[in-house]
C-alpha cells in the first residue's frame, strides 16, 4: 500500500480514538470518553493496529499498557487533534465557547516571577466556570522556546514580563509592579540607620534566576548594565519559589516586584527594602499567536487571565504590613 493510500484511510476521528485509548490505558475507559460503545472501540482499535503496524497496547496483570511506539505517537496525536481544533473550530464556525460543556485542554506557559497567587488563582477560576477544560503549565525556562510553540499552536498563552515583548506577538498588558528587594530581617540594609547606599546594593551577594537562555541578562541586569554598574550573583536559581527559603537562612539579596516579595514577609523572616536603584517597574504581559487570535476559547482564556490579574492587583498587600515591610 502507498503512502498516499495508506494517508487517506485514516479520518480524524481515528487519530481521537488513537490519542484516547493510548492515554486512557482501556477500551473501556477510552469509550466512554468517546460517548461509543467498547465493541466499536476494539474495532477501531483493530484498524489502528493494522495502519500502524505496532499492537499499541499490551497486557500487564490486570490492565494493559502502551508500547513504546505508541507512547511516540501521543504528542503528535495530541498536536494534530490542536491544530484541527484550531481550523475546523468555534473561530470558523461563529460560536462563542461554551466553556460551562467544554473538555478541551489549554496549555499555559507562565513564568515563576509572577505573584505566586497568580496561578492558583487561575486555576480556580477555570475549574470553577469550565470544570471538564483540562489545564497545563508549563514553565518558561532556558530550554523552552515559547515562540515556536506559540507559532506552532502547541500552547495557547505565554504570561511573563520582558523589557520589550516580541514584536510578532500579540500582547495585553496584565499589570506593572514596582521593583525592591526581599532579605532577611537581620539584613544589614534593614539596619542601616541612613538607608541603603548604591555601593552597599551592589557589594552585597545576590540571587538571580537562572537566564531564560544562554547569554541572557534578564531585565535587571540589563538596566544595571545601561547604568555602567554590575551586581554580585553568588545563586543562580530555576526555582524562583524557593528563593525566599534562601533568603529567610542567609544575607542574600533578591532583587524582584514588590507584589511578590509581599506574599512572603509574613510567613518567613524576610523583610522588604527600597532598591536604592532606580529601576524602571516590571511589566507583566500575556502574548498569544495569530493562530489562536481569533479562537472563541483563545479570548475566553484571555479574559480570565485579565480577571484574575485585575482582581489580585486591587487586593494586592499594602506597602506597611505588621512592620515587615518597606
Amino acid at each position: 500500500m502507498t503512502e498516499r493510500a495508506l494517508f487517506d484511510k485514516i479520518e480524524l476521528h481515528l487519530v481521537r480514538v488513537l490519542h484516547t485509548v493510548i492515554t486512557e490505558r482501556s477500551v473501556s475507559r477510552a469509550a466512554l470518553k468517546l460517548a461509543s460503545t467498547q465493541p466499536t472501540v476494539s474495532a477501531q482499535l483493530k484498524r489502528l493496529r493494522a495502519l500502524t503496524g505496532d499492537v499499541l497496547l499490551v497486557r500487564s496483570g490486570a490492565g494493559l499498557v502502551p508500547t513504546e511506539a505508541a507512547l511516540q505517537l501521543v504528542e503528535p496525536a495530541a498536536l494534530l487533534l490542536r491544530q484541527a481544533q484550531l481550523l475546523f473550530g468555534s473561530r470558523q464556525t461563529g460560536r462563542a465557547f461554551d466553556a460551562a460543556h467544554s473538555d478541551t485542554t489549554l496549555r499555559i506557559a507562565a513564568s515563576d516571577f509572577l505573584d505566586p497567587l497568580f496561578l492558583p488563582e487561575l486555576v480556580a477560576r477555570m475549574r470553577q466556570q469550565a470544570p471538564g477544560v483540562r489545564v497545563e503549565l508549563l514553565p518558561l525556562t532556558r530550554d523552552y522556546d515559547y515562540r515556536r510553540s506559540l507559532t506552532r499552536g502547541e500552547v495557547d498563552l505565554v504570561i511573563g514580563n520582558w523589557l520589550e515583548p516580541p514584536g510578532e506577538m500579540h500582547l495585553a498588558r496584565l499589570f506593572t509592579d514596582e521593583i525592591v528587594c526581599l532579605v532577611n530581617e537581620d539584613h544589614s540594609a534593614v539596619r542601616a540607620p541612613r538607608g541603603w547606599t548604591q555601593a552597599n546594593y551592589l557589594g552585597a551577594e545576590h540571587v538571580a534566576p537562572t537566564p531564560m537562555h544562554e547569554g541572557a541578562r534578564g531585565v535587571i541586569d540589563e538596566h544595571l548594565a545601561g547604568l555602567g554598574l554590575a551586581r554580585q550573583i553568588v545563586v543562580r536559581s530555576p526555582h524562583f519559589g524557593l528563593v525566599p527559603l534562601m533568603l529567610a537562612q542567609t544575607q542574600l539579596v533578591l532583587t524582584t516586584g514588590r507584589l511578590f516579595c509581599s506574599r512572603y514577609v509574613d510567613p518567613l523572616p524576610v523583610r522588604i527594602v527600597k532598591c536604592p536603584i532606580g529601576f524602571p517597574p516590571l511589566t507583566y504581559y500575556q502574548l498569544w499567536h495569530d493562530v489562536t487570535h481569533a479562537s472563541a476559547r483563545g479570548k475566553w482564556l484571555r479574559e480570565q487571565v485579565r480577571e484574575v490579574a485585575r482582581t489580585l492587583a486591587s487586593h494586592a498587600l499594602p506597602a506597611r504590613r505588621n512592620g515587615k515591610a518597606a
